[in-house]
């Protein structure tokens, strides 16, 4: 071990590497393994989106950008997020282009946070947020959602606001969520603002997911509480951009100043090429994620029907794609040990539901990114694998 690694910073010595990546690893090498593991859309970013990276590449628009991205980025940022949804955002003051929304989360959170400060977490959640929170000495509170059907209700988060009264700088919300698919209604959000709002807390609005909602319109938390409310999307979802690495991260524009500080310091800017995919992506292909969308409600279906007569019951998946699926009764209800054994003897890799925090243990996510003949293939074993534990 190195003289130094003890010298470095005490909070990283407490969390522990992605367990989700090293389940993903330790099932790789299984022979015909179908993995429905990762949430990355499996189609290919669209035409129109990449000529417009390769025109900047062509045009030597090789230098660095204005720290807070392109201005016709931020534009047609602007453009699109008021269009599809009805914000909206000054692209001068109140928009940061963002190297994903990872670094979103990650700028916002260290900026706001300080050591002792706590941030309210409702669980199942993709766990990025938890590890950042420690990271810059805040407490992760968890508040179990799974017997209000994975939505968090107005009593349950002004509980944890009142128990937390004294510290509490953050709640996290996500939806389309990952990993349940559960979105939130206008009422829904509505009921948790008159919550936060009688609060000097920020909300981080986690809506990456956003074009991927089946069953309405997404609404978001920032025509609901825009002074209070961090927003986050970007192109990796909506345009199947996952690589090249560009988020949106929008609020009042005091706070996305201070937020900036943090962006510049970390990564000065997003990567110019990158940047005029994205203003491609939302000023001429606003809507090419409705047509990926079509795809996945009908793999969601697909995939719904046959879990159902598996015996699997499923969180209500509205939005995202993923299923939050609760293991049969009669098999074990640790998730970690029935993926283990789902991998190995059924050849099929979803991911255990005790990853994402309190109320998913007896839960699997499974990543319906995929193509229909992987699904296919996916629920026969998985059936099998069922019926012949059940019936031993």
């Amino acid at each position: 071990m190195s003289r130094l690694v003890g010298h470095m910073k005490k909070e990283l010595a407490a969390l522990a590497p992605s367990d989700i990546l090293k389940f993903n690893q330790e099932i790789a090498d299984i022979p015909d393994i179908v993995k429905l593991t990762l949430g990355e859309p499996d189609f290919n970013t669209p035409e129109h989106v990449k000529k417009a990276a390769i025109k900047s590449i062509e045009n030597n628009e090789s230098h660095y950008t204005n720290s807070r991205g392109t201005q016709g980025l931020r534009e047609a940022a602007t453009g699109f997020l008021n269009q599809k949804y009805g914000l909206n955002y000054d692209p001068d003051t109140q928009i940061l282009v963002t190297t994903g929304a990872t670094e979103a989360i990650y700028s916002a959170l260290t900026a706001i946070l300080n050591p002792g400060d706590t941030v309210i977490i409702p669980t199942p959640i993709f766990p990025l947020y938890i590890p950042i929170a420690m990271l810059n000495g805040a407490k992760p509170v968890f508040v179990d959602t799974s017997d209000n059907g994975f939505v968090l209700s107005p009593e349950k988060l002004a509980a944890a606001i009142e128990a937390n009264k004294d510290t509490v700088k953050a709640i996290i919300l996500n939806f389309p969520n990952n990993p349940t698919g559960v979105t939130y209604k206008r009422a829904d959000l509505e009921k948790l603002a008159a919550v936060i709002s009688q609060h000097d807390i920020f909300c981080l609005s986690d809506e990456i997911y956003s074009e991927l909602t089946y069953d309405g319109q997404h609404v978001s938390m920032g025509t609901i509480l825009p002074e209070q409310t961090l927003l986050l999307n970007g192109v990796s979802k909506s345009h199947a951009m996952t690589g090249w690495r560009i988020g949106l991260l929008c609020g009042p524009a005091d706070v996305i100043t201070q937020i900036g500080k943090v962006h510049q310091f970390a990564i000065t800017s997003a990567t110019t090429n990158a940047q005029a995919a994205a203003e491609e992506a939302f000023k001429n292909g606003p809507d090419d994620g409705a047509k990926m969308r079509v795809t996945y409600q009908k793999r969601r279906d697909l995939l719904l029907a046959g879990l159902q007569k598996a015996g699997f019951t499923c969180a209500n998946p509205n939005g995202a794609f993923y299923l939050f699926a609760k293991i049969p009764a009669g098999l074990t209800n640790d998730s970690w040990k029935f993926c283990y054994d789902l991998a190995k003897e059924a050849k099929v890799a979803v991911i255990p539901g005790a990853s994402f925090g309190p109320g998913g243990e007896g839960y699997v996510r499974i990543s319906y990114a995929a193509s229909t003949e992987d699904l296919t293939k996916a629920i026969k074993r998985i059936q099998a694998y069922v019926s012949e534990r059940l019936t031993k």
